[in-house]
């Protein structure tokens, strides 16, 4: 992912940027557990994926987005609306349940593909903004909901 502005210097992005490669690592799975028809991969593929995307939102919707949506209203917006197109269709794996909806598989390809593209938004413009424009406050009130909603992902080691 990105690394030419240097917003990855900031733990509070750094962290995100860490959650999102994991998350397009595991979206990677997913093609190929489709074309083998293997339903029931894909509905563990989604759950670790929610796992990733649970605390992840949290902090980019608690923490992030409020301290940019006065600048930057209509972006914010539809990044949360992704957000939530991704989460409904996650939600059919919820709870250890392989959907038995055939339509799901591909719902599920679509919906990740809109995540990546969701991904790249946050990422090349999100983070890069937040970086220009937030200042001590607003990354403290980052931080303290990162503090709160945790992480999935293991400590980088030093």
């Amino acid at each position: 992912m990105c690394e030419y502005c240097g917003c990855q210097s900031l733990a509070s992005i750094d962290e995100l940027t860490r959650e999102h490669d994991e998350v397009v690592r595991l979206i990677s799975h997913l093609r190929p557990a489709h074309r083998s028809g293997d339903i029931a991969r894909m509905a563990e593929l989604a759950r670790r994926i929610t796992t990733v995307l649970v605390p992840h939102t949290r902090v980019e919707e608690h923490g992030l987005f409020p301290a940019m949506a006065a600048d930057f209203p209509d972006q914010i917006a539809a990044l949360e609306a992704e957000h939530r197109q991704v989460e409904s269709v996650l939600a059919e794996a919820a709870d250890g349940v392989t959907p038995a909806d055939p339509a799901w598989p591909d719902r599920l390809l679509e919906s990740m593909a809109m995540l990546r593209d969701h991904i790249l938004k946050e990422q090349d413009g999100v983070f890069p903004a937040a970086l220009a424009t937030l200042g001590t406050e607003e990354w403290a009130a980052v931080d303290k909901v990162r503090a709160e909603a945790g992480t999935a992902l293991p400590r980088p080691a030093s």
